[in-house]
């Protein structure tokens, strides 16, 4: 099967089960996560790992953004000062600090991520404090062969910029693009040129990093199926390593920038769908790779050879190729995944600051996984990176009968077969390349925590 021949556009089953659901970078997804979850659990959880030599990931989370864009729905800080840097990573360094008297145990850290907010809104020099930190603490790798990347900011990334971040570890980046077109630019409050952008693209290949991340966003204000397609065909012309194609979930009432945005100048869903589909398969049509969901990859990228050899992985990073790690996560609102429990950051800085300056982990809420949790959780991974599950092999490894513990659940799966989303034969579930742009509706068959009819306002719609 050829990499084209993946994908079927079904509009009529798009529209039927295009509702709104998790993007499953956990399962029980952070909705079930609990304000009792405290810093005892971390402790807990510590102990249950404290004989493990698996690899770790580390995640940081730096909020200040100098500039809003009114799409954003991540946790930041908006301020032109850039001052208000350095108390925070004081107390990020106490965090380290404690996470790494918990969890470091000469654990080798193969995966880092910065990510925001703005990252490189700090000052090279604090870039450069800030890995020193996190080398002391942990046993970060020496020799290039890790994945460590950072999120970038076109607009905030100078030449020296880029140079600090190769020096002090960094080899991967992803540049925060959306929408080359002015018009959409303007109404979204990110005003970025193609020019700096792809300066940027072109001084991190100069400069050594491996791979290089373009996220795009359809649904904006403006964009038409026409003007998408200009900017992706700018984007190509750069050649990333790989891209993010996210649908821009128009949320309001739950962020504040949103309501900046015009909803009479959204495209219409009927626009989104065409745009989508358009841009899908301009990139196979390109030779990329669709990954799942959102993410397409060169086919020498190590995501594609991971999915292709059965060992890629879904967390709060997105998909990775590092299954084996424990998470840690330092930073306001930063969520770790360590064994058996997910935890949490405060969202509200100076909540987070408090527990710093109290010298307690700034633990907001968590939740313990229990053996159902942990079942539900890898046969939706296998679903959401693989497109495919064995029932037999994974009935042998959790000791269970795959039809009988899921009896319910392949009951509701006969009319995704019907629907062809999905193929049942001998033991193997089998996404069929009409099912791959739904796999998260697919999923939420398994996931306890969501009635089956329940339409779920609280997420992103599926497409």
């Amino acid at each position: 099967m050829n990499n084209i021949d993946k994908l079927i556009w079904n509009e009529d089953l798009i529209r039927r089960y295009d509702l709104s659901g998790p993007r499953y970078t956990s399962y029980p997804t952070a909705v079930q996560f609990d304000g009792e979850f405290g810093a005892k659990d971390c402790i807990s959880a510590a102990e249950m790992c404290k004989d493990s030599t698996a690899p770790l990931s580390l995640y940081v989370h730096i909020p200040f953004c100098a500039h809003v864009c009114y799409y954003c729905a991540c946790n930041k800080v908006i301020t032109k000062h850039r001052d208000r840097a350095q108390p925070y990573l004081d107390r990020l360094y106490k965090d380290i600090k404690m996470q790494s008297d918990l969890f470091a145990q000469d654990r080798i850290v193969e995966q880092l991520h910065w990510g925001g907010g703005t990252p490189t809104f700090i000052a090279d020099e604090q870039m450069r404090e800030l890995m020193a930190e996190l080398r002391k603490h942990f046993k970060l790798l020496d020799d290039d062969s890790g994945d460590y990347s950072i999120e970038i900011d076109p607009r905030e990334a100078s030449e020296e910029t880029l140079k600090t971040l190769r020096e002090v570890g960094f080899n991967r980046i992803s540049l925060g693009v959306q929408d080359f077109n002015p018009k959409v630019q303007k109404a979204v409050n990110r005003v970025q040129s193609e020019e700096e952008t792809r300066f940027v693209l072109d001084t991190g290949r100069a400069l050594g990093f491996k791979s290089i991340n373009i996220d795009l966003i359809y649904g904006l204000p403006f964009q038409t199926p026409e003007t998408f397609a200009e900017t992706v065909s700018r984007v190509l012309d750069m050649s990333p390593d790989r891209l993010s194609v996210f649908n821009y979930a128009h949320m309001p009432q739950r962020f504040m920038p949103q309501r900046r945005i015009n909803e009479d100048e959204l495209p219409t869903p009927d626009q989104k769908l065409i745009i989508l589909h358009e841009t899908i398969e301009t990139l196979l049509q390109a030779g990329y790779v669709y990954i799942g969901m959102d993410h397409f990859a060169k086919p020498d990228d190590e995501l594609a050879i991971a999915q292709q050899q059965g060992k890629l992985h879904r967390n709060f990073q997105g998909y990775t190729t590092h299954s084996d790690c424990d998470l840690i996560s330092m930073g306001v609102s930063s969520i770790s995944q360590v064994g058996k429990c997910y935890y949490q950051n405060h969202h509200d800085l100076e909540d987070y600051n408090k527990a710093i300056d109290d010298n307690l982990l700034p633990v907001k809420r968590g939740v313990w996984l229990t053996d159902d949790d942990l079942i539900r959780k890898d046969a939706i991974m296998q679903l959401i990176c693989h497109f495919s599950l064995n029932m037999k092999t994974f009935g042998q490894q959790h000791s269970l009968d795959f039809a009988e513990y899921f009896e319910d659940e392949m009951s509701r799966l006969a009319q995704y077969v019907t629907d062809d989303l999905i193929q049942i034969e001998g033991d193997t579930i089998e996404v069929q390349p009409g099912g791959r742009l739904l796999i998260r509706a697919i999923c939420k068959v398994f996931d306890k925590y969501i009635p089956a009819e329940e339409i779920q306002k609280g997420y992103s719609r599926i497409i």
